[in-house]
């Protein structure tokens, strides 16, 4: 067995440079935000510097990106100019994944601020009929959230809704946040077989395309959502690498998004690709 495993990188000095830079770091994947997460700019892609890291990837043999949307974008927000400022970047960002083509483009639901999850779950699965096409490159995957506040996708039921209402299901999947799901009540430490069992039987392994691998500062249904570097929080790095190991997540991409400096996250890549020697 082997692993994609690689965390976030800055965009700022291009696409090709991020390629460089995990190449180093001894991953073989990696993730970007499409925008600065907290606003709303994007840096414009250089077809030259896209090229490039299209044959950085192919050569050294990666696995998928997953590119993340802005923690600003909200499909459900109740006040319409932040909706349509979502559906904006919406829009922009699958126009700029298809110039890296076979990746994966992934957001937080976001959250419906009191008009309810069926509401907020409607206006999600309408955004994405807006903008799917049936010749699109990238598919789009809707995280697991720790269920804090208004936000969806705390519960399974709440993403396998958004992909039934979807027109073109084949283009959804799900990213799995380990810290996520372990803060919504999933106990990933103590029952990991049954928490993929209920994935499976809610929304379908088929389904999953990815994994954010992180562990979690809180207890197990604390719904507050804060990151802790792989060993050090409450799930803990024996239940991370049973994770890691486990037969049904093999060959899907793992994104690092523990809180680390640069020498961390290399730390951390070869930590879990240690567990696969």
């Amino acid at each position: 067995m082997s692993i994609y495993i690689g965390c976030h990188l800055s965009v700022t000095d291009g696409y090709e440079a991020m390629g460089k830079t995990m190449v180093d770091f001894g991953g073989n994947t990696f993730a970007f935000f499409t925008r600065n997460p907290r606003g709303g700019k994007s840096k414009e892609l250089q077809p030259d510097d896209v090229s490039a890291l299209l044959s950085l990837l192919e050569r050294e043999r990666f696995g998928p990106l997953v590119a993340h949307g802005s923690y600003t974008m909200n499909l459900c927000a109740a006040n319409e100019q932040t909706r349509e400022n979502g559906l904006d970047m919406l829009r922009g960002d699958l126009l700029r994944m298809e110039q890296i083509p076979g990746n994966m483009y992934n957001f937080h639901p976001g959250a419906h601020v009191g008009q309810g999850i069926e509401t907020g779950i409607l206006l999600i699965a309408g955004a994405l009929n807006e903008f799917l096409k049936p010749d699109m490159h990238t598919t789009v995957l809707l995280e697991t959230m720790a269920g804090k506040g208004t936000e969806i996708g705390g519960r399974f039921e709440e993403l396998r809704e958004i992909i039934d209402r979807v027109d073109l299901p084949g283009k959804v999947g799900v990213c799995l946040d380990t810290c996520h799901v372990w803060d919504a009540g999933y106990d990933l430490a103590g029952d990991l077989d049954g928490v993929l069992g209920e994935f499976d039987r809610v929304i379908g392994l088929e389904r999953l395309f990815a994994l954010h691998f992180n562990d979690s500062k809180n207890e197990c249904g604390s719904h507050k959502d804060r990151h802790e570097k792989l060993g050090e929080g409450k799930i803990g790095a024996e239940a991370l690498r049973r994770i890691a190991l486990h037969p049904a997540l093999q060959g899907l991409p793992f994104i690092l998004e523990t809180p680390n400096d640069n020498v961390g996250y290399i730390r951390e890549i070869h930590t879990v690709q240690d567990w696969f020697s």
